[in-house]
């Protein structure tokens, strides 16, 4: 496994490793599988494939069939790109045989998943040995990769792997790819994160999870998606800050959807430290950019006053107000309790976001999340929880 931070050309050398192997073993299968067949016919069939033979194999030719999302080199291997959401497809690839299984993106992958996958790793090559690769940023330690290949346990029932010396692992971060990152990228872009995001995305530290807190990276992780479906709600939530400055608290602002599957889908994550004006034009532009159905906003702080400054950029927005009448433990418990059923997916990633979300233990919390209440109120709103909330 490489595990490491953001990129730092995890990928690339294991898509390399694939090529290489496939190039050596006439007729050989190579599996390369993500938790999202979008992600994998995006991010590796449209990009780091075809640039990996650009660089590094430039005199081969790969003809892709499209319909089957399957590479084939002119010694007859093959190189399948596999998304382990569409079920139906999943299976009738996984009935194959491959030498080669690779696990992109691993800590979205549940651990059951990954057994199933590795059982279709029996193909019979005598040029090569069977192999699987696995990549990740690396997430929490309660992660399974974090038992199987740093501890060399059993993540299930944490007894001693059978075979430990099968399994490997390889730190590499972005300061080792510094010649093929844009300028600025490691010192502003991940320089700029939270302290605890930047060991993970930077550093390529195993997180340690909050004790206390409601959601873990690994709960994030697993429901992560690359697109929402199609969308029958839209909701944008508000927390206001109270006031406005340089150390003031931040204005949650974060839209999210409801699916026509029944899932909830974290679209944005908006927020801003301005003046009320300011972080009104930022909802409203939020509002208008994802065609939303309401605006969810805390008046605790502000009462009609809120409502007034938004109705100044736009008079004909749909507003809800709501007033917290409980702590925020109470208010969060039921977004939390939709996470650990799976049925929150974050579209992309959101740093700032996911740091509040995970480092907030409510029992010794003493700053306001106020990207995650921005949240609460949303997903409160899509999923019709207002007996918890007082609706003005």
């Amino acid at each position: 496994m490489l595990f490491g931070g953001s990129r730092s050309g995890k990928t690339f050398a294991l898509v390399c490793a694939i090529l290489t192997r496939a190039g050596k073993a006439p007729g050989s299968r190579h599996a390369i599988i993500r938790r999202h067949f979008n992600g994998v016919k995006t991010s590796i069939g449209a990009d780091t494939l075809p640039k990996a033979v650009r660089l590094r194999f430039p005199t081969w030719r790969l003809d892709y069939n499209q319909s089957d999302s399957v590479f084939r080199l002119a010694n007859g291997s093959e190189i399948w790109l596999i998304g382990l959401d569409d079920a139906q497809r999943a299976d009738k690839i996984l009935g194959k045989e491959f030498a080669t299984v690779y696990f992109n993106e691993c800590s979205e992958l549940d651990y059951s998943s990954v057994q199933t996958a590795l059982t279709r790793l029996a193909q019979n090559c005598p040029e090569i040995r069977n192999k699987a690769f696995y990549d990740c940023n690396p997430p929490s330690k309660s992660h399974w990769a974090y038992r199987v290949f740093i501890q060399k346990l059993q993540p299930i029932d944490r007894t001693p792997l059978a075979n430990p010396g099968d399994y490997d692992a390889m730190l590499i971060n972005p300061a080792d790819n510094r010649e093929n990152l844009p300028a600025g990228y490691i010192e502003n872009t991940l320089g700029g994160l939270s302290q605890r995001q930047q060991k993970r995305f930077l550093l390529g530290e195993w997180l340690d999870d909050t004790e206390g807190a409601l959601w873990r990276q690994s709960m994030i992780d697993s429901a992560r998606v690359v697109n929402a479906p199609e969308l029958v709600r839209v909701v944008v939530g508000v927390d206001p800050a109270v006031t406005a400055g340089e150390e003031s608290d931040h204005t949650g602002i974060v839209a999210a959807g409801m699916g026509v599957d029944g899932d909830f889908y974290v679209l944005a994550d908006r927020s801003v430290r301005t003046d009320p004006l300011g972080w009104c034009r930022e909802v409203v532009k939020l509002y208008r950019e994802y065609d939303a159905d309401r605006v969810v906003g805390e008046v605790n702080n502000g009462g009609d006053l809120i409502e007034g400054l938004l109705r100044q950029v736009d008079p004909d927005i749909a507003f809800r107000a709501v007033r917290a009448t409980r702590g925020k433990i109470i208010r969060a418990e039921p977004a939390a309790a939709l996470y650990e059923k799976g049925r929150v997916h974050h579209v992309g990633s959101f740093p700032e976001l996911e740091e509040e979300m995970t480092s907030f233990a409510p029992l010794m919390a003493t700053k306001s999340p106020d990207r995650m209440d921005a949240l609460v109120w949303a997903l409160a709103e899509l999923s019709k929880g207002g007996q918890r909330f007082i609706l003005a």
